[in-house]
């Protein structure tokens, strides 16, 4: 058993219902998913050793198209799961509704240029034990109903740690990337059962002491939709009893119904959010707990553009495993960074015309929007008045979104519909392109390629923003409300620049949309556009800061050295 190497060593468990690793790979979708595919990738780079566990996601998120009223529609992504990674020979049962689920892994293994190694097992249920129902469970991630989720969260916690135990890997510390994995808890207090206490409220303590001292829970929104909660009734008819007494689970997970936070929350020793700003936030929204900040980060090697890996391979030797060398980019002359960035822009223009027919205009000042489409997120703000931004675009700005809506969110896939109203509406005035089936590969090709990346979301309701973090890395200045991580990287017109008001809120305000865009025209008018057209050295100057003071940190080599120091060693 070849596999069983990776059993020799002390691990940490690292536990995502999503992990994107590569577009052939699709069991992802977005942000949290590639965060969790960088992070495995950094502790393959730094030797960390992680073991990671996620759901097979067989048809995995969805496959996007937009019809000509630019409505957005899904299809199941088709995959070849068995041409990608080994089935292993291991099995585990869960108890979903009264039935034992019979659950396998395969196993992928995440290589680093450096030689470490990371193995991801990918949980299946597909298996002619189970029944039809069962054998879907982990077909479409975040698909389905509340049942679904509930059962695929079964699968991802309680057999993830089965599986893990029966394979014989030894784990020191699990890491619950989000709740979604919380019902891990679950199975490591019935392994810990303390009988020796007196009464049941002794024996919780005791077993939650226990069980915290190996739990670390990273959260990852202050967005109410992305914390599940799941009715106690529905609880009982799939989950049951089996793995912890009712009154139990209301005293850990909640009174009024099983939120997945709070569980998380109650049975860990180290919690955080993923930067400083969410850090706060989730402090208020938890009050009573002590929350941590570890600013998320992004894989140098898989994001930069193949024209930036050859600058950096250049001047930088060495700058993949130690990204912090970047800070040296002052060393390379300013023509060969505006080369390399005209070189991505030119890739992507090839990509833009082959997909949508349009055309980019190479001398032109291009911005990029792309990330999941969402109310909160504001993904049509720089519309908000349109005499405005024709007085100060026409001609001179091109403007590129991508991204997608989840299934059920109607009023995000009106969105959509409106960003691709404006095409027509700006057509032969200002060039507004949409690139559908936002994933990693549209995004390897888009972020590089664009001259500025804009962010708008709602403060401050954007946790952290790794695709902003992913531009700096290519010499693309940020443009951004001061939320997430922006807060930490952005310093005026040296880096890039802030749209809005300062960082003060910890609860959602509405009420900005006029003054952000307000301030978003006046900045391009006035600060921005101009530098682009006139200055090109500054412009030059702010690319090469955006790299070496911003990518040079905001990476998950940073991340992971401190989610080791600062988390999993200390107990």
């Amino acid at each position: 058993m070849e596999w069983s190497r990776f059993t020799e060593i002390t691990r940490i468990a690292y536990f995502s219902m999503e992990i994107g690793l590569s577009q052939e790979i699709p069991t992802y979708s977005g942000g949290l998913g590639i965060l969790a595919g960088d992070t495995i990738k950094s502790a393959a780079d730094l030797n960390v050793p992680l073991v990671a566990v996620t759901l097979a996601s067989r048809k995995g998120y969805f496959e996007q198209t937009i019809d000509s009223h630019g409505y957005q529609h899904e299809q199941p992504v088709s995959w070849d799961i068995a041409s990608q990674m080994e089935r292993l020979p291991v099995r585990v049962s869960v108890p979903i509704e009264g039935r034992a689920v019979v659950v396998q892994a395969w196993l992928y293994r995440t290589k680093s240029p450096a030689g470490g190694v990371v193995p991801v097992l990918f949980l299946d249920t597909d298996l002619e034990e189970n029944t039809p129902e069962d054998r879907a469970i982990t077909d479409v991630l975040y698909g389905g109903d509340q049942r679904y989720r509930l059962k695929q969260e079964i699968v991802l916690g309680v057999g993830g740690v089965r599986l893990l135990s029966a394979m014989g890997f030894r784990i020191f510390q699990f890491h619950m990337n989000e709740g979604h994995a919380a019902l891990l808890t679950l199975e490591l207090l019935n392994k810990t059962r303390n009988l020796s206490a007196a009464t049941w409220t002794e024996t919780l303590a005791m077993d939650r002491e226990s069980v915290a001292r190996r739990c670390v829970f990273t959260t990852h929104t202050p967005v109410p939709a992305g914390h599940d909660r799941f009715p106690y009734p529905l609880v009982a008819e799939v989950l049951g009893d089996t793995l912890l007494p009712f009154e139990e689970l209301r005293e850990l997970a909640g009174h009024e119904d099983l939120n997945m936070t709070t569980l998380a929350l109650n049975l860990s020793r180290f919690v955080n959010g993923v930067a400083k700003k969410h850090g706060q936030v989730s402090q208020a929204m938890f009050p009573g707990y002590e929350i941590h900040a570890i600013t998320n980060g992004i894989h140098p090697l898989t994001w930069a553009s193949p024209y930036m890996v050859a600058l950096f391979n250049d001047f930088i030797q060495g700058w993949a495993v130690q990204p912090e060398l970047l800070v040296r980019i002052d060393l390379v002359p300013d023509l060969q960074v505006w080369e390399a960035h005209q070189g991505a822009k030119a890739y992507l223009a090839q990509y833009i015309k082959e997909v949508t027919g349009q055309k980019l205009e190479l001398d032109v000042l291009t911005i990029g929007f792309a990330r999941r489409v969402a109310t909160y997120k504001r993904n049509d703000l720089i519309f908000h008045d349109l005499e405005r931004l024709l007085a100060l675009g026409e001609g001179k700005l091109q403007l590129i979104f991508s991204g997608k809506s989840h299934p059920h969110d109607e009023e995000g896939k009106r969105l959509i519909q409106r960003i691709h109203e404006m095409i027509n509406t700006l057509e032969g005035r200002i060039t507004v392109i949409y690139l559908p089936n936002y994933n990693m590969d549209v995004a390897y090709r888009l972020i590089p390629g664009v001259d500025v990346w804009l962010n708008t979301p709602t403060r401050p309701l954007e946790a952290s923003g790794t695709s902003g973090m992913k531009a700096a890395l290519n010499g693309v200045p940020n443009f951004s409300v001061l939320d997430g991580w922006w807060i930490e990287g952005h310093i005026e017109g040296v880096t890039g620049w802030s749209i809005g008001a300062a960082p003060t809120e910890l609860h959602a305000d509405e009420s900005s949309r006029d003054e952000d865009a307000l301030d978003l025209y006046n900045k391009l008018e006035y600060v921005i556009m101009p530098l682009y057209y006139q200055q090109r050295q500054a412009w030059i100057q702010v690319m090469k800061n955006a790299i070496g003071k911003n990518a040079y940190y905001f990476n998950t080599h940073v991340m992971m050295r401190r989610y080791v120091t600062e988390a999993y060693l200390q107990r």
